[in-house]
């Protein structure tokens, strides 16, 4: 693969600083390595280096490309290698971010199972229900619940079809009563959740093409989603939460589905990533076997 040499031949100047230190290391001419650097520049249309008999430079254009070559290195290598060996298996650490209640209570069991298909495979969890800045704190990717505030993230499915529960414990529902009607959720304690100081107490219910929006209250408020979790198998009062959240406790009757003639707020499951290229294979596995988690643990309800 010729391209792809170029692309080494560039890289291993830039580190080594020397085209004749790269040749050797090679077994190349110094004459070839030149030709590879004139052939990789003529093909982008951009200088990459200031070359003389002394020393050479990147150019700001070199400079940038410096970045995307060895990212695109890594991925292409990995790939042949595993081609060359016959190797299916992935390895490396993946830097994770999720929420508290997704990554606890679901995802959390499913990198055990990940991890053991592919055990030289690493994680690095952080848990939080802050969005994590994606450029400048060490994640890979993120779990999240709805498309990211930001354009320029890369958001990949992974629960495209995932939505709200209305729901609580029959304990509540037997001191409370259950709730027949959205409307009838002003008459009940619900659990709210509060991100960046601003209180999620508007929920929006459909049916018939029609919205219905209900304002909410009660007196327990959280930043924490595994929070109103808890507190809705506890008694406390009605939660308002994404199924995938919640489906395992639906299943076991510590919560009950509340309203179902309505339709609820979609909070579709994304992998978001701050570039495509950082998709690599052991994240792309990742993603494919979650995606299949969530189909089974639905297929199962």
């Amino acid at each position: 693969m010729k391209a792809l040499q170029d692309l080494d031949i560039f890289v291993r100047t830039v580190d080594s600083g020397s085209l004749s230190a790269t040749a050797r290391a090679l077994d190349i001419t110094p004459a070839a390595a030149s030709a590879a650097l004139k052939r990789l520049e003529a093909e982008l249309g951009a200088s990459l280096l200031v070359r003389s008999t002394r020393s050479l430079r990147l150019t700001p254009e070199g400079a940038v490309f410096l970045e995307h070559c060895r990212s695109a290195l890594a991925t292409l290598q990995e790939g042949q290698h595993a081609l060359a060996t016959g190797r299916t298996q992935v390895q490396g650490v993946l830097r994770l971010a999720a929420s508290s209640d997704m990554g606890r209570n679901v995802l959390l069991p499913w990198l055990d199972a990940f991890q053991a298909l592919h055990p030289q495979v690493r994680f690095r969890l952080q848990l939080s229900d802050r969005l994590a800045n994606m450029y400048s704190e060490p994640v890979d990717a993120a779990f999240r619940h709805g498309e990211p505030p930001d354009s320029s993230l890369v958001a990949l499915p992974v629960a495209p079809n995932n939505r709200r529960v209305l729901c609580a414990s029959p304990a509540y529902l037997a001191q409370r009563g259950v709730p027949q009607k959205p409307g009838d959720l002003t008459q009940h304690d619900c659990l709210c959740f509060m991100l960046g100081g601003e209180v999620n107490d508007r929920w929006s219910f459909f049916r018939d093409g029609k919205e219905e929006a209900i304002s909410v209250g009660g007196g327990h408020v959280t930043n924490d989603g595994d929070v109103v979790r808890r507190w809705a198998i506890a008694g406390r009062g009605v939660a308002y939460k994404a199924w995938l959240d919640v489906a395992q406790d639906l299943k076991a009757g510590r919560l009950v589905a509340l309203c179902t003639e309505w339709q609820t707020e979609p909070v579709p499951l994304y992998m978001v990533l701050p570039d495509r290229r950082q998709l690599t294979p052991a994240l792309r596995l990742l993603r494919e076997f979650v995606s299949q988690a969530c189909l089974d643990l639905q297929a199962a309800q």
